[in-house]
């Protein structure tokens, strides 16, 4: 009389009946919705900074003519720009003037930038004069400076040097003196960006490290090398990367201050470069030794990372 009713199993989950290929889609909607909204930045950016450089690649084993349909010539660019006999100097009067940059104009702005932290009051006062010759504008800074330099008796710095009976110098016009003297005033005007980024770097630094340092007895100095530096080495190697590369790239001091002279003490790579394109019209030697130029800092960049990474780590 009575029938025996089954109750219904439960069935699979939601979760269990959705496809694989579903629930993969859902997973990954985020991404791709994100991915297209950023693929126009993406295309511009690869557009205006990885297509000059392929472009670069493709023009340093051509034969460019203007006016004219460019032809294939392999490496003889690079033979032609290698066998260069202005070549050398050219090459020696840049690693000198990076190497004068890192000995005189790596040290100066962590200095200040230690000097300046230190300061109980008016930091951002200091802070302001030190990043003030970064906004004057490359090339009315080179004017003042080469006015500063003028080699007669009534150049600025001469006069001054006057006073204690030393001078007239000749700052621009002498071999010895020419790279020297652009040194110098790169280093002023670049100085300040590294000052405000080794500022940040050091108020970064957790305040206990210092009043440890300081119960323990510790001066200025020792609290520098011994607490400052150590928290700092990830900074100190990154700038000092960029600084060989930027200086090895240096072309506008040299060719306002001196045009390459005297006597081609300050003809720089970048001056060679401009002076295949620009005089002797041959884009293909000037992209040949641009290429060359940018392979070996690759090449120094990544051997650079490698050797600091661990130091860099600790």
């Amino acid at each position: 009389m009575f029938q025996t009713i089954k109750r219904p199993q439960p069935g699979p989950s939601s979760a269990t009946r959705t496809p694989a290929a579903t629930r993969r889609w859902r997973r990954a909607r985020p991404g791709l919705v994100a991915l297209g909204i950023a693929l126009p930045a993406i295309l511009v950016y690869l557009y205006f900074s990885w297509g000059p450089i392929l472009s670069s690649l493709v023009m340093s084993v051509q034969n460019i003519t203007p006016g004219q349909t460019s032809t294939w010539v392999g490496m003889e660019n690079f033979s032609y720009v290698l066998s260069d006999p202005n070549l050398p100097q050219a090459t020696l009067n840049t690693l000198l003037y990076t190497g004068l940059a890192i000995l005189f104009g790596f040290p100066v702005p962590l200095a200040l930038a230690v000097f300046i932290s230190e300061l109980r009051g008016h930091r951002w006062y200091f802070s302001a004069l030190a990043y003030l010759p970064v906004m004057v504008p490359p090339v009315v800074a080179i004017l003042l400076w080469k006015f500063f330099y003028e080699p007669s008796e009534d150049g600025v710095f001469n006069a001054v040097l006057g006073v204690v009976g030393i001078g007239p110098v000749p700052w621009l016009t002498a071999p010895t003196l020419a790279m020297p003297s652009i040194v110098l005033e790169t280093t002023w005007a670049g100085a300040g960006t590294a000052v405000i980024i080794y500022i940040a770097a050091l108020s970064s630094i957790p305040a206990e490290l210092y009043e440890a340092a300081e119960l323990d007895g510790a001066g200025i100095w020792r609290r520098v090398w011994h607490v400052a530096l150590p928290q700092m080495r990830g900074i100190i190697g990154t700038m000092l990367l960029l600084q060989v590369i930027g200086t090895m790239q240096i072309f506008t001091e040299p060719f306002l201050f001196t045009g390459g002279g005297p006597l081609g003490a300050t003809r720089t790579l970048l001056m060679t470069i401009y002076d295949y394109a620009f005089v002797r019209v041959d884009y293909g030697a000037a992209t040949a030794l641009s290429v060359l130029l940018a392979a070996v800092l690759a090449v120094f960049a990544l051997v650079y990372a490698r050797l600091t990474r661990r130091w860099s780590a600790s």
